[in-house]
């Protein structure tokens, strides 16, 4: 009898048990120690099959975001909705490409979104890239986790900005940009958004205290993991947010 091939991918992500049917899922990722995996197991790594399997374990009633950001709107540069890249790494320039996937419209902090609110995200109409009605927002309220892929989630842990800008700070302040973006219909105009911007007179460092691992942990917020030769993380927004 013919052995039957094992499916890699959904393996990889069956294996992070707190990723459940529903969930409401942002994956940050760096795919370089899969793909370095696989490539020791004489395969390819297919980033769209990982992908797949991810949306296969939260279902149809689940959503996923991948970061599409994009900075250049803060240099005065044109953003186009449909063709200004993701700046987020690989994963996002892949699917970037995919027509399963939309794209929220802040034209700094853009996300890929597949799922059940999908529509709800690209409807949003936030100015800050970070504030209130932002998709950051959504993650806290609708108690999303974060997945990170490859790399240690403080540094990948966008999310703090958003209780930063919700409670205020002395070292960051809302910054005006405005520049041309095109839309989805390739209608062009000035538009103005807003970002929660680093005040660089306070000479304030800005990262996330390693203290941060612990608290989580204590209130069951963070999770790790290692599978083959990947580190694992899941970080439950919902908490994290309080």
């Amino acid at each position: 009898m013919k052995k039957k091939k094992i499916d890699k991918y959904n393996v990889i992500v069956g294996k992070v048990s707190e990723l459940k049917k529903n969930d409401i899922v942002y994956l940050a990722s760096d795919i370089m120690p899969l793909i370095l995996n696989f490539r020791k197991q004489k395969e390819i790594f297919d980033p769209n099959k990982f992908i797949d399997a991810i949306i296969k374990k939260i279902g149809p009633n689940g959503t996923l975001l991948l970061p599409s950001f994009n900075w250049d709107f803060c240099k005065g540069k044109k953003y186009n909705y449909l063709y200004s890249p993701p700046q987020t790494g690989s994963l996002p320039s892949i699917v970037f490409k995919r027509k399963d996937f939309k794209r929220t419209k802040h034209p700094i902090y853009s996300f890929l979104v597949w799922g059940k609110d999908k529509e709800f995200l690209y409807n949003l109409k936030n100015k800050s890239g970070w504030g209130y009605k932002s998709p950051f927002w959504y993650f806290h309220k609708f108690k999303a986790k974060q997945l990170f892929i490859g790399l240690n989630y403080k540094n990948g842990f966008t999310f703090m900005h958003y209780p930063e800008e919700k409670v205020g700070t002395q070292y960051r302040f809302l910054k005006n940009f405005s520049s041309t973006y095109i839309d989805e219909n390739g209608k062009e105009k000035i538009s103005s958004y807003q970002m929660h911007v680093k005040d660089l007179n306070k000479g304030v460092d800005c990262y996330v205290d390693p203290r941060l691992d612990g608290i989580l942990i204590k209130k069951k917020a963070y999770f790790r993991y290692k599978i083959n030769d990947t580190y694992i993380s899941l970080v439950d927004l919902g908490i994290a947010g309080n």
